[in-house]
C-alpha cells in the first residue's frame, strides 16, 4: 500500500517541477537579452518524464511512478515581430522573439496543475484505505 503513496508523491513532484518550468517560460516570453546584455532571445523549456522513480527507498517502487527524465530546451525557430526602431533588428525590420506562446503555456499550466491536483486526491484516498485497514485489524 505504501507503494501507492510513493506513486502519487512521486506524480506531484514531476507535476510541481514542470509547473516551475511553464511558469518560467511565462515569465520570460518577452525577454530578448541575456543576462550580461548580449541580444539572444530566451528559449522554451520542456520537463520530459521517464517511467520510474528513482529515489524511492523501495527496490519495487523504483519501477513504479514517474521522474523528471530532463528539461530540454526548445530548438524551434524564434518568432519574429515587427520593430523597425529597435537596435536588434534584422535587414527586414524585424526583431527575434521568444518561441513562447503564452497561451500554450497556460494551457500546460492548467493541465499540469490538474495532474498534480489528482495525485494529491490517490495519495488522500490511499491514506484513508490504509486507515480504514488498519481499524479493521484492530
Amino acid at each position: 500500500m505504501y507503494g501507492a503513496l510513493d506513486i502519487s508523491t512521486s506524480g506531484m513532484v514531476a507535476q510541481r517541477t514542470r509547473l516551475a518550468a511553464i511558469s518560467t517560460n511565462i515569465a520570460n516570453a518577452n525577454t530578448m537579452l541575456r543576462a550580461d546584455g548580449g541580444y539572444e532571445p530566451f528559449r522554451r523549456r520542456s520537463v520530459q518524464f521517464a517511467v520510474g522513480d528513482p529515489t524511492s527507498a523501495n527496490p519495487a517502487g523504483r519501477e513504479l511512478g514517474v521522474h523528471v527524465a530532463s528539461i530540454e530546451i526548445d530548438q524551434s525557430p524564434f518568432r519574429k515581430r515587427s520593430a523597425p526602431d529597435s537596435p536588434y533588428k534584422d535587414a527586414g525590420g524585424y526583431v527575434k522573439v521568444p518561441n513562447i506562446n503564452t497561451a500554450v503555456e497556460q494551457i500546460n499550466a492548467l493541465e499540469a496543475a490538474r495532474a498534480y491536483e489528482a495525485n494529491v486526491v490517490a495519495a488522500e484516498t490511499s491514506k484513508t484505505m490504509m486507515g480504514q485497514a488498519l481499524r479493521l485489524l484492530a
